[in-house]
Parts: structure tokens; sequence; C-alpha cells
């Protein structure tokens, strides 16, 4: 048998009792997903602690011949398999550690553009959440036009998103808690269709897989770890909206929340959730972007490369210097994209050349070029 990466990540995504933080340990403890299945018999020694329980799902029947159909399945609809090694993969995504190993993607939407948001919000939006979205999005497009919304194509804020998104030009991706062999919920079944052109579904499941309640809390996960913020727009006291505030909070990406009157359910949770201290104020798209530092005093920033100064750098930091100099403010999740240097390897360079005096570490998670 050919281990070769798809094939094997789908596979291991079908063992039994392995779940996405574990799966995505084991590949980084060996190197791949199909070293995992190559290097079988030398895992005791290079995954520590690791029990034969999970060896044991390693061998579980019908794996590989069920990878196989899955793949044969995208193949024939067009779908794309993305694995962790595969560029395409969303970069912000693979950071966190619990990133599933396999991803399938229908669509045409770059994954990694430099600005990526997630809206999200109640399944019961009022008329002052669905204006909300379309102000947001609508003058987020014309100070950031190279952003991607991600969202979840539920009922309510969710589609309210993906709609208005497309209505301006931005290209939107919904995350799904099913496999991409239906649409969930149907009555969204247009609007899915009309993603596909410029934006796309992806989700983690396989084909056949239904929308179980427990499926989209999963899925929630990569709605915050795909992007650099989430924004929710509405919510109650409870719900997946606020399942993936938290996550975002987790993956220490920024969150924020439109404010409402104390008096409208749908605002319970977010008021809550800026109480708390949890997630920033947001009442216009020109907040959000001054504070994430992808525009200023109204425009978006891109500014040539200065000159560097005589100090001694490493490739890496003069790579990171550079991309830098090139804008007012980078936010640290679009950093590891432009760079393609590990989230916990940029830290690091980011802090020694934050002693060097070369950089300044800003709010909201984004740093700048000291000139």
């Amino acid at each position: 048998m050919e281990y070769n990466e798809p094939l094997c990540s789908v596979a291991l995504t079908l063992c039994p009792g392995i779940k996405p933080i574990v799966a995505k340990r084991l590949v980084e403890c060996v190197g791949s997903a199909a070293d995992v299945f190559r290097r079988r018999g030398e895992l005791p020694r290079l995954v520590p602690d690791i029990g034969k329980p999970l060896l044991a799902a390693l061998d579980a029947p019908d794996i590989f011949a069920r990878a196989e159909a899955e793949l044969a399945f995208a193949e024939k609809h067009r779908i794309t398999c993305l694995t962790l090694h595969d560029t395409a993969y969303p970069a912000r995504m693979r950071e966190c550690e619990d990133a599933p190993l396999a991803l399938f993607f229908k669509g045409e939407a770059d994954l990694n553009r430099k600005h990526v948001v997630s809206v999200v919000g109640t399944r019961r939006a009022s008329e002052y959440g669905k204006q909300f979205c379309e102000s947001f999005l609508r003058d987020l497009a014309a100070l950031v036009p190279d952003v991607l919304v991600v969202s979840g194509l539920a009922y309510g804020i969710d589609v309210q998103a993906h709609r208005a998104a497309m209505r301006n030009g931005l290209p939107t991706v919904a995350v799904l808690g099913h496999g991409l062999d239906r649409i969930y919920p149907p009555a969204h079944r247009r609007t899915a269709v009309e993603m596909l052109e410029g934006g796309g579904l992806v989700t983690e499941f396989h084909s056949g897989t239904s929308p179980m309640r427990y499926h989209f809390v999963s899925r929630n996960r990569i709605i915050a770890g795909m992007a650099d913020a989430t924004v929710v727009v509405e919510s109650a006291a409870k719900g997946g909206s606020l399942i993936t505030a938290e996550l975002a909070m987790g993956y220490h990406r920024d969150c924020f929340a439109v404010p409402g009157r104390v008096t409208d359910g749908a605002s319970v949770g977010c008021n809550q959730l800026l109480r708390d201290n949890k997630a920033a104020l947001i009442q216009h798209a020109e907040d959000f972007a001054k504070a994430m530092g992808w525009v200023e005093d109204g425009a978006a920033v891109e500014k040539a490369a200065p000159r560097l100064p005589f100090v001694e750098l490493s490739e890496e930091e003069t790579r990171v210097v550079q991309i830098l100099s090139r804008y007012d403010s980078l936010q640290i999740n679009a950093l590891v994209v432009e760079s393609d240097i590990p989230v916990h390897r940029l830290s690091a360079l980011l802090f020694e050349l934050e002693m060097k005096g070369m950089v300044k570490a800003m709010v909201g998670g984004a740093y700048r070029v000291i000139k």
C-alpha cells in the first residue's frame, strides 16, 4: 500500500477513539500522517506516553478502505482534501493544538488571505442584528477589500453574514457540521451554491456524516481557528456563538461583541461578553479594523519598506521586519501566514526583535516596525 499523506490523514481521522488533538500530536511527533503508519512499530519510542489502546486503534479494520472511498468521493465531486502539510490548509487553524488533520474544501477562496474575520450569532436574529451585518460588512469591504468572511451557514446571523459579504464583493466561507454530500439547513442550499464562486464550503466531516448537535460544537472551533478575530453580533445567554467566542479566546484570537439593549434577549450573550471583559465593544467596521491594525485614519494601510538600520539580524528576523515594514501594523496571525513561520517560532523571533529595538507590540496582538 502507498502511504501518501491525504490517504493516511483521512485514515487517522477514522481510527476509533483518536481525537483531533491526539491525532495532531501524533503527526507532530513522527513528522507526517504517512509516517504514523509507516513507522507503526517505532511509535512507542517516538511518542512519549503512547498507550496500547491508541496503538490498537491504528490497526482498526477497514480504515484505509473507508479513507480511499472518501477520497474517491472528494475527487468525483471536485472537493479538495487539505492536510496539515498542504500550503492551502488554513495556516491560522494549523497553529491550533486541535486542528483537524484533514479538511475537505469545495470552492475558490484563499483560506490564507491576509485578513480573515469570523462573524457569528444567534439563529433568531433581530432586524438590528441583520442590519448590523449588512452595514458592518459593507463598510469593512470599503476599508479592507481583501478580507475573507467566515461563518457557519446557520439560520440567523450566520447566513446574513454570508449574504452580506457576497452583496459587498467579499469572499465568504461556510464551515459545516456535516459532510459535503448535503447542505444543512436545506433552505440555505442556494446561498451555499452561490458561495462557491469566490468563496466556498469547508468541513472536517466525511461524506455521510449527519448534522448532529455535537458536530456543530466541533465545527465552531474551526470557525474560530481559521480567523484573526471573531465578531459576535447577537447571542442569547447560551449558544453556539458564545462557544465560538470562548474558543477564539482560547486560541489567543481577538473577540468582539456588538452591544444591545439590556431588554433584548438576542443581546444578552454579547452584553455578558462585554461585561466580563471577554470581548471588545464594536459599533462600526472602522472600530474593528483600527483595533485589528488593518487600517489607519479610515484607509487601508500598505507602506513601502524602509531601509533597515545597522542591526545584526538573522535571516528569519530580516524576513519578519521586511514584512512588517510594508504595513503600519500587522496582527500576529496574519504575520504567520505571510512569513510561513510557525507561531511558536514567530513569537520568539518577535521577542528578540523587541529586545533589539526593531519592533513594538501593540494592542490586539499586532506588531509594528519602530522607525
